[in-house]
């Protein structure tokens, strides 16, 4: 097969990728940078609203946008995040339709305000880690505490990585993560 053929075959791929999300969610996943610009641009609008400082910066992780307000002065956008980040995910689910409505097309971002996020993925990586000795040491499968999607998601990666194998039980807001040897 030569390098053109593999470029058409890689863009049949990526279409029929996309013609899949389409017929599951009735639209194709937004293009990042435009995804990531119109959630700047809401994150910013809210911001002014409340006037508050922070900083924006705009990755892109695999193929999720991750949109993060930076404090300027700790502990002033404390209460965007809230307990246990809920208004920080009431705030991502605002953003992904503002995203979802100035794009035309399904948003997946991530919203991470002050840190909050990639605190809580470094506790839940240590916490996988740990669940994922013991499952080897007993070789008995090891259920975790309920978590939300975004927390599972970080589990499952750390449990892949480590060559295990994870499955999500149970129904929300009860739903877990439990580890298995093989």
């Amino acid at each position: 097969m030569n390098t053109e053929d593999r470029v058409d075959e890689a863009v049949v791929e990526d279409d029929a990728s996309q013609e899949e999300n389409v017929e599951e969610n009735g639209k194709e996943d937004a293009n990042p940078e435009a995804e990531g610009e119109a959630a700047a641009d809401y994150l910013e609008g809210l911001l002014d609203i409340i006037d508050a400082d922070g900083d924006i910066d705009i990755d892109v992780e695999g193929d999720r946008t991750l949109v993060s307000v930076i404090e300027v002065n700790e502990g002033d956008l404390s209460h965007l995040v809230g307990e246990d980040g809920e208004v920080l995910s009431a705030l991502q689910e605002l953003t992904r339709l503002a995203a979802a409505r100035e794009t035309g097309e399904r948003s997946r971002l991530m919203v991470d305000i002050a840190g909050h996020r990639a605190k809580q993925k470094a506790a839940l990586e240590k916490a996988a880690e740990t669940a994922i000795a013991e499952a080897q040491r007993t070789a008995a499968p090891v259920s975790m505490a309920p978590m939300n999607s975004f927390e599972r998601k970080v589990v499952h990666d750390v449990v892949a990585a480590a060559g295990l194998v994870s499955e999500s039980e149970g129904e929300d807001p009860d739903r877990r993560v439990v580890i298995r040897v093989s």
